[in-house]
């Protein structure tokens, strides 16, 4: 079965945690204040709970073409836990199963940049640092 696909140019975070609600909807609450317009389509299956970045990558690729999506962003147990609320952004697609975490504050110009084709996953991949986290583009 393909993963969801958005009706929209919003990014699907799907979340893979189960562990505590509360926790989910502080990161929903993160990822909307963080931005100003929508940038997710949020889908919260218990199909999903605990499923790696693999799986997703070969559910993914088995898909038809036209149901295919280029990324995915999860709500795993460590965007639950972390104050900055990271979730883990997957390629499906470039790059399939390339990963870098991307705090709350960064997901709506990574959203919006990825959805309308401004940039590509590598380009943020390739920015994250030693912990492969994107905090941002360095200008000097």
């Amino acid at each position: 079965m393909p993963l969801p696909q958005p009706d929209d140019l919003t990014s699907l975070v799907l979340r893979t945690d189960f562990g505590d609600d509360s926790a989910w909807d502080a990161v929903r609450a993160a990822l909307d204040v963080a931005g100003d317009h929508p940038h997710a389509t949020y889908v919260s299956e218990l199909r999903f709970a605990g499923r790696e970045v693999r799986a997703l990558v070969d559910e993914e690729t088995a898909a038809d073409e036209g149901d295919r999506i280029g990324e995915v962003f999860l709500a795993d147990a460590t965007t639950m836990n972390d104050p900055g609320h990271p979730l883990l952004a997957v390629d499906l697609s470039g790059e399939p199963g390339r990963t870098f975490r991307v705090p709350a504050r960064w997901f709506p110009d990574i959203s919006a940049n990825l959805s309308i084709a401004n940039m590509d996953f590598a380009e943020y991949a390739d920015a994250a640092d030693g912990s492969g986290t994107f905090h941002g583009f360095d200008e000097g």
